[in-house]
């Protein structure tokens, strides 16, 4: 491994010291030089500590069409059978005001333990999607080519000559179609 200097540049001047060999990068022996990602230390995002939005809080619109209700979808007057002007009024003022506190109530008392639950949920699904399904399935696949190579042994050695033997006897027939009127 060399030290002290390279290109010009001391080598305190990284994070972490540069792993070079005489013969190039650890992981990319063929290079002479490592390249500016890995030399460079990059700036990565913690999935846990970044910042959310307050405004978009469905920034990928997945209860557009399901929970957007508002007075008018419920509650309507046809023409003609109108209430009193201030009882409208008040119907949606209470409406509105109740949807909105009873929602930040329920969030505030059930919000965190089902975050927690739902954590928990993704967490054990991804776990068994990684550590089960995943190698269940790899080696269900492993486990299956050899049987298609014995059955496509099987298909090439008996159904191929029967159908090609097939095919040659009935490469002679002629099918005409005549249409009496």
């Amino acid at each position: 491994m060399t030290s002290g200097y390279k290109d010009g540049t001391p080598e305190e001047e990284y994070a972490h010291s540069p792993f070079i060999r005489k013969q190039g990068n650890i992981y990319k022996p063929n290079n002479k030089e490592m390249d500016n990602d890995s030399i460079n230390e990059k700036t990565l995002q913690d999935v846990h500590t970044k910042e959310i939005d307050l405004v978009n809080r469905d920034p990928k619109h997945l209860n557009d069409d399901v929970v957007k209700v508002d007075f008018e979808d419920v509650i309507a007057e046809p023409a003609g059978t109108y209430s009193f002007d201030g009882v409208w009024k008040a119907s949606f003022t209470t409406f509105t005001v109740t949807k909105y506190w009873c929602y930040r109530l329920l969030t505030a008392l059930v919000g965190i333990p089902l975050a927690l639950v739902w954590g928990i949920f993704f967490a054990i699904l991804s776990f068994i999607h990684i550590w089960a399904v995943v190698p269940c399935v790899k080696s269900y696949l492993i486990e299956i080519h050899c049987i298609s190579r014995v059955y496509s042994i099987c298909v090439h050695t008996f159904c191929d000559p029967l159908f090609e033997a097939m095919g040659k006897c009935f490469s002679n027939v002629r099918v005409t179609a005549t249409k009496v009127v």
